[in-house]
């Protein structure tokens, strides 16, 4: 008769967002999580999300017969639904809500599509502000389509994951050359702790 007491655990595979690799790197670190692997969809899709679900079928297809289980760490992302589609399809979970800013508040707390007014940022955001928003917009070139497209918001708003005064420094760099207000809101991992505590867990 098996040992199941003493079994080891699945062995779990997290295909997880570039952008948040760090954090959910840093979970399981710190919460000793070493049957739990990460693999990632190249993070500058946050500005591509009709490729988001492409990419997850394919890592789920390279690596599906080495692992137990399979879950995903995106929220929907601007995919439409399409990527909840492909976990449905595939068995897999992904994380409830709209995108990483919503999750990474929790519940809580209003979700940032009520307020139209404020342009909001992550950590990783913050490090690649200028690979990820300005460049992307063009403003390394033309510097005064900014309030053209910046315009109708009013404040930047910096979901901070860890206390780190440069991102800090940096964020507010950010706000300054986007000419909106600044606000630092420490979430720390937010809904994402929550939700990689509930997927470490073997089934």
């Amino acid at each position: 008769m098996p040992d199941t007491q003493h079994a080891p655990p699945d062995r779990i595979l997290i295909i997880g967002c570039g952008a948040i690799a760090r954090e959910i790197l840093a979970l399981k670190e710190a919460n000793g999580w070493d049957h739990l692997d990460l693999t990632c969809v190249p993070a500058i899709y946050h500005n591509h999300p009709e490729k988001i679900p492409g990419a997850v079928r394919e890592l789920h297809a390279k690596h599906h017969k080495a692992y137990d289980r399979i879950d995903v760490a995106f929220a929907d992302c601007g995919t439409g639904g399409l990527l909840q589609n492909v976990c449905d399809e595939l068995g897999m979970a992904m994380i409830a809500g709209p995108h990483c800013y919503a999750f990474f508040q929790g519940a809580a707390a209003p979700p940032p599509e009520d307020d139209m007014t404020a342009f909001y940022l992550t950590d990783f955001l913050v490090r690649q502000f200028d690979a990820f928003v300005w460049k992307p917009l063009g403003l390394d070139r033309h510097p005064e389509l900014r309030d053209m497209y910046f315009s109708h918001y009013e404040r930047l708003i910096y979901l901070a994951q860890v206390p780190d005064p440069e991102l800090d420094a940096r964020a507010r760099d950010c706000a300054q050359r986007l000419g909106l207000a600044f606000e630092r809101r420490e979430t720390g991992f937010g809904g994402l702790a929550d939700w990689m505590a509930t997927r470490a867990t073997p089934a």
